[in-house]
């Protein structure tokens, strides 16, 4: 080898080093930045001009694109159960457990053990004043229930808004990656930073709809949603939805009265079963303000329907006549079979038995429609309001199962329902989470490790060293025939 090679093929490997320990910082100082992917320098024998030495064939991005896709979908998962879960959570808060002095169940305990007190004391005017009271209170217990479930689904519906322009956003800015990467390549510069960039707003995708990457020509990809909707294929879709300002028991997708989704300006199923972009955090809110939350208002509007058809029977106050309103109404009316829903939202206390409204307790002993007092010490029609509360009856809807029921039965079902529907959800929460765990932590393993970094980084000193040696010695040597 002539002295022109030997220096040559050492400035190759001096500008080969100094690029791999480049390489080697940027990996240690990402680390821990989100969608970084570890770079290798890739390394070749020159053969060109005969002279050999070392040459640069670029950066090499180490992606495992199967992991990555697994811990892609197992994110969307856990954000759909969390959402699940934290769905169920609030509405137990909302109708309370059983220890709860506050909870549905507990009020309704509480008004029957007022009634039972009032029929010991029929002549006590405080025991019927806390008999209203309880009622009332019980009455107000169901109407929270109600606005919290509409509370939660409004809430649902403004959440879909912001994320329907989260992804919006995203979809253009991979597009604009995709043409940004292309030229790039066309230019043979680093593509490996946009590709990164490109990688994080895919995850955030992915966390709002599950989607499948298919590579395409010239380093730029598509984007799937896996319920089959095209996302991003040369350019991005469209996703349209128009939100709401307040959700109400009466509002629906099916009714026309809450917005469904679009692409490109076509309507599209937003179902858990077969919705376009179901699985992900989008999807979990729509389950909520169109399943969970229609679901949950059912069997609350079942319950105030109960309640009021217990205390609208002539049988139980022989005040009353058919059609009559009794202790409970439809804001001041009697039932309306056909309008159940949105009930529990409407259920009032009767005004002409409630001080507050301007009736007369003493109406909770002699009845609803009674003219004047009758006689202090009968205790007959309280001990009939008792009765009726304990009555096994059937229910006149679904939700519940077959059977019959009493008014604490029926409410301790519901609580139940609700418990255990809040425990299924934290425990697919629960398995989400370790599935994403596992998932993300493979994912960190096939990345970035300091260790094998630096190890890596000492062979590039080593080799620095040794070519720096040589141009050293070449020096030498020029100088020794100088001086000859």
């Amino acid at each position: 080898m002539t002295i022109s090679g030997a220096l040559s093929n050492a400035v190759l490997g001096l500008r080969a080093a100094s690029r791999g320990a480049e390489v080697v910082s940027t990996n240690i100082s990402n680390a821990l930045t989100p969608g970084y992917a570890r770079r290798v320098l890739a390394l070749s024998s020159q053969s060109s001009g005969g002279l050999g030495g070392v040459q640069i064939d670029g950066i090499v991005r180490i992606v495992d694109a199967s992991l990555a896709a697994d811990r892609r979908m197992a994110e969307a998962e856990h954000l759909h159960a969390d959402s699940r879960s934290h769905f169920y959570a609030r509405l137990e808060t909302f109708i309370g457990t059983p220890d709860d002095p506050s909870s549905l169940t507990a009020r309704l305990a509480g008004f029957e053990s007022s009634l039972i007190s009032a029929a010991s004391r029929p002549d006590a005017p405080e025991r019927l004043t806390t008999g209203v009271a309880a009622a009332r209170d019980l009455a107000t217990s169901i109407n929270q229930a109600s606005s919290g479930i509409q509370e939660q689904r409004g809430q649902a519906d403004q959440t879909i808004s912001a994320m329907v322009d989260e992804l919006n956003i995203a979809l253009e800015q991979v597009v604009a990656l995709n043409i940004q990467i292309t030229a790039a390549q066309s230019k043979k510069r680093d593509v490996a930073s946009l590709m990164d960039q490109r990688q994080q707003v895919v995850d955030q995708i992915g966390a709002l709809v599950p989607v499948r990457e298919v590579p395409r020509d010239n380093g730029q990809i598509g984007l799937y949603s896996t319920g089959g909707a095209v996302l991003v294929d040369g350019t991005s879709a469209v996703i349209g939805f128009e939100r709401v300002n307040v959700v109400t028991p009466y509002m629906s997708l099916s009714e026309g009265t809450l917005s469904g989704l679009t692409i490109n300006g076509q309507s599209i199923r937003t179902d858990s079963e077969r919705g376009a972009l179901r699985g992900g955090a989008l999807g979990a809110q729509f389950a909520i303000r169109d399943d969970y939350g229609v679901a949950a208002q059912a069997q609350v509007d079942l319950l105030a329907r109960d309640l009021i058809e217990r205390f609208e029977d002539p049988a139980v106050d022989p005040t009353l006549s058919s059609g009559d309103a009794g202790l409970f109404t439809d804001n001041g009316s009697a039932l309306d079979p056909l309008d159940q829903l949105g009930l529990a939202a409407r259920l009032t206390l009767n005004a002409a038995v409630d001080p507050e409204q301007g009736g007369d307790a003493w109406r909770l002993r002699d009845g609803v429609n009674a003219i004047a007092q009758g006689n202090v010490g009968d205790a007959a029609l309280l001990q009939s309001l008792s009765d009726a509360l304990n009555d096994a009856r059937p229910l006149a809807g679904g939700g519940f199962g077959g059977g019959t029921f009493s008014a604490m039965s029926l409410s301790a079902t519901f609580a139940s329902d609700v418990a255990v529907s809040r425990t299924n959800a934290e425990q697919g929460l629960s398995f989400a989470a370790s599935r994403l765990t596992e998932l993300t932590e493979r994912q960190l393993a096939d990345g970035v490790d300091s260790d094998s970094e630096i190890q890596r980084l000492m062979l590039i000193e080593q080799a620095y060293a040794a070519n720096a040696r040589v141009i050293e010695t070449v020096d030498e040597m020029m100088q020794t025939l100088l001086r000859i």
